[in-house]
């Protein structure tokens, strides 16, 4: 089981495999939602991959069967990242027949040690219920913040 970093040939890829994410963590899209994203996206990695947006890959006889992103932004430093580099985890996905064979664990752990030889303060991530024990068993911790978690939509 090898971990490997995606680049700019597995953009087309990067692109289903985020609409599958999507698709299962939010139920059926809006055919108008889908074609914006396919539209877009390719253009996003283009800009990203592999300088604040590091995608990290399973292949299973040739097809990307697992993947996580990770990415990386400088914020104004505080105690809570003292170097101000932080890392935020999306989109971690292995393909359902692919499922239960450790490859999430395999990228989440290379995603560590990356992290580490990056120099980040501090990676975050929300997690789903299927999520949250591999989360916990790699070294996440709940985050009891005095602040909420907010969102604005226009």
């Amino acid at each position: 089981m090898i971990v490997e970093k995606a680049c700019p040939e597995d953009i087309s890829t990067l692109v289903e495999l985020r609409l599958a994410y999507l698709q299962e963590d939010n139920g059926t899209l809006e055919e108008e939602t889908v074609r914006k994203i396919r539209q877009s996206l390719p253009d996003y990695y283009r800009e990203t991959l592999n300088k604040n947006l590091f995608v990290y890959l399973i292949r299973e006889k040739e097809e990307v069967v697992s993947c996580a992103f990770l990415l990386v932004v400088i914020k104004p430093m505080s105690p809570s990242f003292i170097n101000g580099k932080t890392g935020t985890v999306l989109n971690v996905y292995t393909r359902p027949y692919a499922r239960r064979k450790g490859y999430a664990r395999k990228i989440m752990n290379t995603m560590i040690e990356d992290a580490r030889t990056m120099g980040l303060s501090r990676m975050e991530l929300k997690a789903t219920e299927d999520g949250y024990p591999l989360y916990r068993a790699v070294g996440f911790m709940d985050d009891h913040e005095k602040y909420h978690n907010m969102t604005w939509l226009p």
